[in-house]
């Protein structure tokens, strides 16, 4: 039902790529990655204009996730009713809003999401009760690591129940640490050894919006960071110059 859920459950690192309306959504969701996540914090796409997107996913290899603006429970509902098997709230800086999060991210009794009937593809249920345990059960829940604040408070926040990703965002975590992103400073990486540590202990994956600059992705996974995304365009016009190249 969420492969990228039992991807990370079994250690192996998941891989994804962010898009908007405007890209290509069916070819990136069959491409080999394993998430589509689209961003609605930044971007001047809502949330229900993401109908359609997720609707083009249906069927294909990766799982869409979605970015909201806020920890609010009105646009984490409208994402998950949308059909996204993820979601990812910027900011969270405490163990209050981690668990306001959670809460507001499944069905009761594991919290207090409305109910609007059986959204996405999470599979087929006898009856309702099954539906929402199972989709509490594969919901990906992703609180973004980005101040101080929650970097002094990460073992409360990562002691909340139901959280699966800690998602550090790069550059606001540079500016809030005063290395504006100068990703490859002493002080920045050692907060991400702080992270990954961190998570490895509470059995949370630790994980990166993108990969920063001066950064190898086979550095991060030393860190212990398994969840992050990458670019397609460089990828896709590479192998298009190549397949032309064939041609001519």
């Amino acid at each position: 039902m969420n492969r990228v859920k039992d991807m990370l459950k079994a250690g192996q690192t998941a891989v994804g790529v962010t898009a908007s309306p405007a890209n290509e959504v069916a070819f990136l969701a069959d491409s080999g990655y394993d998430f589509v996540l689209f961003d609605t914090q930044h971007s001047p796409v809502e949330i229900k204009e993401l109908q359609a997107p997720l609707a083009a996913m249906r069927g294909k290899a990766a799982i869409p996730l979605i970015r909201v603006g806020d920890n609010r429970p009105d646009q984490i509902c409208y994402a998950l009713d949308l059909g996204a098997k993820g979601i990812v709230v910027p900011m969270v800086n405490n163990r209050a809003e981690a668990e306001a999060m959670v809460q507001w991210c499944k069905y009761p009794f594991e919290g207090v999401r409305s109910s609007a009937g059986m959204r996405g593809e999470w599979g087929d249920f006898q009856n309702y009760r099954e539906y929402m345990d199972a989709v509490n059960a594969q919901q990906l829940v992703i609180p973004m690591i980005e101040t101080v604040e929650a970097l002094e408070g990460i073992d409360d926040i990562l002691s909340v129940k139901g959280i699966d990703v800690l998602l550090v965002g790069p550059s606001d975590l540079s500016i809030n640490l005063d290395v504006t992103l100068d990703y490859t400073n002493a002080k920045y990486l050692a907060a991400l050894d702080r992270i990954g540590a961190a998570c490895a202990k509470a059995g949370v994956t630790a994980g990166m919006y993108f990969v920063p600059p001066g950064i190898s992705p086979a550095e991060l996974v030393a860190k212990g960071f398994r969840f992050f995304t990458m670019p397609w365009a460089g990828w896709a016009t590479d192998g298009i110059g190549r397949g032309l190249a064939g041609v001519r």
